[in-house]
């Protein structure tokens, strides 16, 4: 079935210069190949009249000062700081006026941030999710949207990953518990 474009947004996580870009912290070549996917389904879904989310995962110098549990500096080193290039959506991604920015602090785009009631108010129900990586910050997206009854669709050709195995077992995970999965031409919208 086509995707209704009034209920329906593509969210782009992070492909933010320090995955994308080879000068990144955290680059990993296949989230570079993951920007030309990304920006088609974007354009196409934009033409259709869908929304348009990008997220960016930014982290403050101090976060992780007094984490008790889970420092994310630790376990990948200091990345995507505040205010920094690295954190900067890569610059060959159309960002317009029109599309919502989310900046998020965690692997889960719903976590403390304005996701929620952004889609709320532009009442969308579909989600079809893309970006980097595929089994840490697309994934946990996917599952905390399908825990607050939205409908997230993997976009399983335009993800970034380390291995492919990881991209494997994100797609495989999302389309076996909450969610589903779908390739980027198998994607239609219905009349606006």
């Amino acid at each position: 079935m086509p995707y209704d474009p009034t209920e329906t947004a593509v969210i782009v996580v992070d492909m933010q210069n320090g995955f994308c870009h080879p000068d990144g912290s955290l680059y990993a070549e296949p989230s570079e190949a993951a920007v030309e996917p990304v920006t088609a389904l974007v354009d196409r879904a934009r033409d259709a009249g869908a929304s348009v989310v990008y997220t960016r995962d930014v982290h403050p110098p101090e976060q992780f000062d007094e984490t008790h549990y889970y420092d994310e500096f630790d376990r990948w080193g200091e990345h995507v700081v505040e205010g920094s290039w690295d954190a900067e959506l890569v610059g060959d991604l159309d960002v317009r006026d029109g599309d919502h920015v989310v900046e998020k602090h965690t692997y889960d785009a719903f976590y403390r941030t304005d996701l929620e009631g952004y889609l709320d108010a532009h009442g969308i129900d579909d989600l079809l999710i893309c970006g980097t990586l595929a089994n840490v910050c697309v994934l946990h997206t996917a599952g905390s949207a399908g825990l607050r009854d939205y409908r997230p669709v993997v976009v399983e050709d335009a993800l970034g990953y380390i291995t492919e195995e990881h991209r494997e077992y994100a797609v495989d995970h999302a389309d076996w518990l909450f969610g589903e999965t779908a390739s980027r031409e198998s994607i239609a919208f219905g009349e606006a």
